[in-house]
Formats: C-alpha cells, sequence, structure tokens
C-alpha cells in the first residue's frame, strides 16, 4: 500500500514553537541558499500546505515547489478558508466561480507535476450537519470531481449520522478525513475505519484538551507529543489499511516546536518505512525516544 507520512506545514519561523533551532538552524546559522522546503522533504514524502487555507494559492509559488522536491513528492492543499470558513474572510458572500478558479490555477502546477494529492476541505466545529451544510458539500464535491477530496468533518452531528455522512461523502467519491484531537460533548467521533473508501487520510491534532479552547497563542493548542503507546492502537488501524490495499496518508498537526516532526518520524519507524536521512543532533537531543537514527551534526546544516 502507498503510504504517506509527514506534517501538516514545513515553515514555523516564529512562537515559542519555532523549528528553527530544533529541525532547522537558527536563521544566523544557516548558509546562504538553505532551502527549508529541500530539507525536509529529503526526509518525508508528503507535506500538508497550511498557507493555501490563507490565501489563494499563487501558480509561481506552486511551480517553485514542485522544482524543489524529489519527483516522488507529494502535496496536500488545503481549501482556502472561504470555502469552508465564510466567516473568518471579509468578504461573507458565497464561493463564485472566480474563487474556484483562482483554486484551481493556483494548484495547476502541482498537478502537472504529478505531485498533487488530495485536497484537504476542513470544516470547522461550527459547522453542523444540515440539510444546507449537506447540499453545500454536494456542492463541494461537484465542483472538485476531478480532484481526490479529503472532507474534514469536526462535529458529533455527522458521527451521530455516521452511516448518511458516509453515503453522502461516498457518493461524491471523497474521503472523510479521520482526526486524532481531544474530545469533547460535540466532537465527531471516529473508529479510524478504512471501509468505504479506497483512501485513508488521518489527521493528528494532538490531544492537549486544556489548551484546545483556552490558550493564549493559537499555537499552543498544538503542543502535545504523542508516546509510542498512544500511537500504537493507530499503527494497527493503518495496518488494517495495508491489508485492504488502501492508500494513506498521516498527517501531524502538532506542531509545536517540531513534535509533529518527531511523532512523524516515530510512526515511520512502527510501521517500518526507512528512516535513512539524518536529523540534526539537537532535534535528537530534543527527542531522546529516537535515539538510533542517523544524525547529522549542526556543520552539516551550514
Amino acid at each position: 500500500m502507498p503510504l504517506r507520512v509527514g506534517t501538516s506545514g514545513w515553515n514555523y519561523p516564529t512562537g515559542k514553537g519555532t523549528w528553527n533551532g530544533i529541525f532547522y538552524p537558527f536563521p544566523e546559522d544557516r548558509q546562504r541558499g538553505f532551502d527549508e522546503l529541500a530539507f525536509y522533504a529529503e526526509r518525508f514524502n508528503v507535506v500538508e500546505v497550511n498557507s493555501t487555507f490563507y490565501g489563494q494559492p499563487r501558480a509561481t509559488v506552486a511551480l517553485g515547489w514542485a522544482r524543489r522536491t524529489p519527483a516522488s513528492f507529494e502535496f496536500t492543499v488545503k481549501l482556502f478558508q472561504k470555502f469552508t470558513h465564510p466567516g473568518m474572510t471579509s468578504d461573507k458572500a458565497a464561493v463564485s466561480q472566480a474563487d474556484v478558479d483562482a483554486f484551481k490555477g493556483g494548484i495547476d502546477p502541482l498537478a502537472a507535476a504529478g505531485k498533487l494529492g488530495p485536497i484537504l476541505a476542513q470544516f470547522p466545529s461550527s459547522f453542523h450537519r444540515t440539510p444546507e451544510a449537506v447540499a453545500y458539500l454536494e456542492w463541494l464535491m461537484r465542483t472538485f470531481a476531478n480532484y481526490t477530496l479529503a472532507v474534514e468533518l469536526r462535529h458529533a452531528s455527522w458521527s451521530d449520522t455516521a452511516a448518511e455522512t458516509r453515503a453522502l461523502l461516498g457518493g461524491g467519491h471523497a474521503t472523510w478525513v479521520q482526526i486524532d484531537e481531544p474530545k469533547f460533548e460535540s466532537s465527531v467521533r471516529q473508529d479510524l475505519a478504512v471501509t468505504g473508501s479506497d483512501l485513508l487520510y488521518l489527521r493528528f491534532h494532538g490531544r492537549n484538551a486544556a489548551q484546545w479552547w483556552d490558550h493564549d497563542q493559537a499555537e499552543d493548542r498544538y503542543n502535545y507529543y504523542y508516546s509510542a503507546t498512544e500511537l500504537a492502537p493507530i499503527v494497527s488501524k493503518v495496518r488494517q489499511a495495508q491489508l485492504a490495499a488502501k492508500k494513506a496518508y498521516l498527517l501531524l498537526n502538532n506542531h509545536f516546536s517540531a513534535q509533529a516532526v518527531a511523532n512523524a518520524t516515530t510512526l515511520k519507524k512502527m510501521l517500518d518505512e526507512p528512516v535513512t536521512a539524518p536529523m540534526p543532533a539537537e532535534f535528537l537531543e530534543r527527542f531522546p525516544d529516537l535515539a538510533g537514527i542517523p544524525t547529522l551534526p549542526r556543520a552539516r546544516l551550514l
């Protein structure tokens, strides 16, 4: 089964949870031309693009991504927030054909290079199952029918009617994203089932329930490190998907202080995926449970 393991985003240059000095060198220690994406792509075979949620993708930028990564690398791309979070944009009008065309045009270079994975439609917990929501999803699936679409639904109303939700998404040839996150009364309930789709798309948000809603900075929500014990039952589910010959994407979004990078590496090891590209010594000092994988001294980064 094709298996892709990576993180949600690759560029975290600021904040308490920066990746600088852990996975990447500090800016002042970098040799001219150091490329974070190229460095990341030597160690993982997929990344989930976050920037396209905050602004429409640009073809020139996407072309640069394609050129800076290996031929086998893939990008999963998050839909622009106007498609999924209309209240977060200044323009609260309905999505226009121009919006659709702009998104598709922006990711065309990735598709042309054979590097485009699923498009991620990440809906908020406020997106409940209603007749209007169902109709919108049907429109979205028709609109992106020529792409692989993965839909993240966070509210319990979707899992309360799980059979209907699976039928809805299956009818539109879309995948229901499986999510690992803190669970509250209104949270979607899932069992990481691998039936009903030829694709498993699993996102790890961490389990920091204490800071999920109550935090000083948004990044605090994702300050969580999975233990191998916590990952073991998930690995078992992924192995079931492998037996069913399903393609799997495992994306780690617990990005605070490069914990996503460490957990993605742990998952690769647990799933018998090769971990051959060396990691910085500082990274392995931060995550001693990864001892034994190849080490890259600081000098090699410069």
